[in-house]
């Protein structure tokens, strides 16, 4: 014989105490049998610590009646999973279908056969155990993916960095240019996602994908040579021309990635933000001389973010202006070159986003320009 603790709880339901005292008598050498002679009585040993394995439920009691018994038990959730059998001397098809439609698990009319009702318990608690097992594998499984795409993320995002550092080494003025300009697009596309034009399409899962994609805004400047790219001094028309071509070179590279992976919405905002990203408002940006909303959003947005960092940035050619200054020049900008939604986005956050690039500063030049 099993020990007590070994052995399956099997709750007898019942307002007539002989009919317990029947099934307890058949039950009680293989099962801990608990007793009730009310609804209100089972409900409360059913939410106890030790609630039972199958509750064996008669259906016509005095009082709450079993049908209220089955319906309080499967609309609380640690209740819900609890294999119900209802025992009935009703012989009507319709009842046996409602007890089944609430919730039920088997039927079993009176007189009970020892015999089948031990058969049918034991039927109950394997299938019980089954979803047991199914369900904690699939949270493994679940826990499984999630420690995977977290994997993959990690892989992405170092992967997003150094792709993005390599071209920063190219152009070693840039510093933590990324970092910042990654945190003033997620801050701006927050700002604006609670415009009800944009609240849909700017999901926080969005939201993050162009967080992930501004880093490689600039990636294209890998193909600019260093004559260009290096210069200390003013470009010269053809030279321009050579560095516009920055926004083509990135997307080219980002699409020929796409072609091999698939299409994914990271790939799909990472090139419209480094091929778009130098187009102005009023058409006359580069390099397809795009305006307005013709323009996608991210790289709309992209453009406040990179202007404003490249004006607080110290370069070789100028000092950082101070905050205040490069957001009088953002403004002075809004309805030409920028946005001017995006630019009112920035307005509101002008704070968080001067907050954040302290925390990325390159030089004592930009630290006293932000603070």
């Amino acid at each position: 014989m099993n020990r007590l603790d070994d052995k399956k709880r099997v709750l007898v339901v019942d307002d007539v105490r002989s009919n317990i005292l029947t099934l307890n008598e058949f039950l009680k050498d293989q099962y801990v049998v608990m007793m009730a002679t009310s609804g209100e009585k089972a409900l409360n040993l059913c939410f106890s610590e030790y609630k039972p394995h199958v509750i064996l439920l008669d259906v016509i009691m005095s009082g709450m009646d079993g049908y209220d018994v089955c319906r309080q038990l499967k609309n609380r959730e640690e209740t819900k999973d609890i294999p119900i059998i209802f025992i009935t001397s009703m012989n009507e098809v319709a009842d046996e279908q409602y007890g089944l439609e609430l919730g039920a698990n088997d039927y079993l009319r009176k007189p009970v056969n020892p015999e089948i009702c031990r058969i049918r318990i034991d039927h109950q608690l394997k299938l019980q155990e089954a979803r047991s097992l199914l369900k904690d594998d699939r949270n493994h499984l679940e826990q499984l993916i999630l420690e995977r795409s977290e994997e993959l993320n990690q892989t992405q995002d170092i992967t997003i960095q150094c792709i993005a550092s390599l071209a920063e080494t190219r152009d070693n003025e840039t510093g933590n240019h990324i970092r910042r300009t990654k945190n003033n697009v997620v801050l701006i596309a927050r700002e604006l996602a609670k415009n009800p034009l944009y609240k849909e399409f700017l999901s926080e899962e969005l939201i993050s994908i162009l967080g992930k994609s501004a880093p490689l805004h600039d990636v294209g400047k890998i193909g600019i040579p260093d004559s260009i790219l290096l210069k200390p001094g003013k470009l010269t028309d053809e030279e321009f021309t050579e560095m516009k071509q920055h926004t083509i070179y990135g997307a080219e590279a980002l699409l020929k990635a796409e072609r091999k992976l698939g299409s994914n919405s990271f790939l799909r905002y990472a090139t419209e933000i480094a091929l778009n990203h130098h187009e102005r408002w009023d058409g006359k940006g580069y390099p397809g001389g795009l305006s307005k909303k013709s323009i996608p959003l991210s790289a709309r947005i992209m453009a406040v973010a990179d202007v404003y960092d490249a004006l607080i940035s110290t370069r070789c050619y100028k000092k950082a202006f101070p905050h205040a200054k490069a957001v009088e020049i953002i403004n002075e900008g809004s309805g030409t070159q920028f946005d001017p939604l995006v630019v009112s986005c920035f307005n509101k956050i002008k704070e968080e986003i001067r907050v954040s690039a302290l925390e990325f500063t390159d030089t004592e030049d930009q630290k006293n320009a932000l603070s």
